[in-house]
């Protein structure tokens, strides 16, 4: 059970991010950068928007529900619904400092390792959510 939390909040961490990236780059009208909450131009690493942080949310809770529905969250897929939620809403936030604080200081750092590493952090936020419920 908790291996497939664990998929499902990584899953839900991936959909938010980028409902968040795309939304957020298209329609955020005002992006802050989230370590000092400094207005940056849209598309900035480590940026985010009201519009963006809503998306994302949006994206996790629907993949969620989605996960609840065919059963991979159980018999009672309420709180193990709401656990992936938040891991998604966490990592997708820390995905946003990683951005901010290191992405430009390190060219190792891409796009595609920082969305591993917020994925793997998703999945483990989830799971160490549940084992403390």
């Amino acid at each position: 059970a908790l291996l497939k939390l664990g998929f499902v909040a990584a899953l839900a961490t991936k959909l938010s991010d980028t409902c968040a990236s795309e939304i957020g780059k298209a329609y955020g009208k005002t992006t802050y950068l989230i370590t000092t909450m400094r207005l940056v131009p849209p598309g900035t690493e480590g940026a985010v928007s009201l519009e963006g942080t809503a998306a994302g949310a949006v994206g996790s809770v629907v993949l969620t529900a989605f996960a609840a529905a065919v059963g991979l969250l159980g018999a009672a897929p309420l709180v193990p619904s709401l656990v992936c939620i938040a891991a998604a809403f966490v990592a997708t936030n820390v995905e946003s400092v990683i951005g901010a604080v290191a992405q430009d200081k390190y060219v190792w750092l891409t796009n595609e390792l920082v969305n591993g590493i917020m994925t793997v952090v998703g999945a483990a936020v989830g799971i160490g959510l549940a084992t403390l419920i």
